[in-house]
């Protein structure tokens, strides 16, 4: 059931960024002048306090980079590994390298223009939709999530969901402060991240304790007879 729960959570988020994406690429007026407002209103305020301005340039480009969170997540596929957890080590692998993918190719496809303001305090290259900063955090942090043990104290489940919800939102927010995101591409990111972790997630794994096809579940003994 928690599978299957996972598994339409990830396609009705799949969903609704192809909805977004598909308004984006329709230049929906709506949604460009809720951007365009919200953007405007953010840069007004990051010109008027350069310390908060750095700051968030400092959690944007370090603490919540791509490559900090591609970095974690190969310390995770590496720990993984080393004790044996292969099966996940290769699925936090193939989810972090597909978010890549799939944001790069979607950039390229989209080509939609950032913001483009008079007096910048950061710059980004390539196309704006969608955030790979956002999505990458959601994919890394909700993936190292779902690798926490099961005997977790619940206080240390609490601190790492509190971690995780405050670096996805946190990192979102800084993109679109910074003046380099439309809120539209963070969301974008978002949803595309929420889908690819619950669709990775609910994928079932290796059954343990299985019987090869064709033999015995019990292995007979030396020089005996098959049972």
């Amino acid at each position: 059931m928690r599978s299957d729960h996972l598994r339409q959570a990830g396609i009705g988020c799949a969903l609704l960024a192809a909805v977004l994406t598909a308004l984006v690429l329709a230049r929906w007026r709506p949604l460009l002048a809720y951007d365009d407002q919200v953007v405007r209103d953010l840069h007004s305020h990051a010109v008027a306090h350069p310390g908060v301005t750095h700051t968030m340039r400092i959690l944007s480009d370090w603490v919540w980079d791509p490559w900090t969170m591609r970095a974690l997540a190969v310390v995770a596929c590496v720990l993984l590994w080393r004790r044996g957890r292969r099966e996940r080590a290769l699925r936090v692998a193939v989810a972090t390298l597909v978010a890549a993918a799939v944001q790069q190719g979607l950039k390229a496809l989209v080509g939609r223009e950032r913001p483009v303001l008079p007096d910048p305090v950061d710059s980004a290259h390539f196309a704006a939709y969608p955030s790979g900063h956002a999505m990458t955090a959601t994919v890394v942090c909700g993936l190292l999530l779902w690798l926490l043990p099961r005997r977790t104290p619940r206080w240390a489940v609490r601190a790492a969901w509190a971690a995780a919800v405050v670096s996805v939102l946190g990192v979102g927010f800084t993109r679109v402060y910074l003046g380099v995101h439309w809120p539209s591409d963070v969301l974008g990111g978002w949803l595309l991240g929420v889908a690819l972790v619950a669709l990775v997630i609910a994928v079932p794994g290796p059954r343990r304790g299985c019987a090869c096809p064709g033999r015995s579940p019990v292995s007979p003994r030396a020089g005996g007879p098959a049972r």
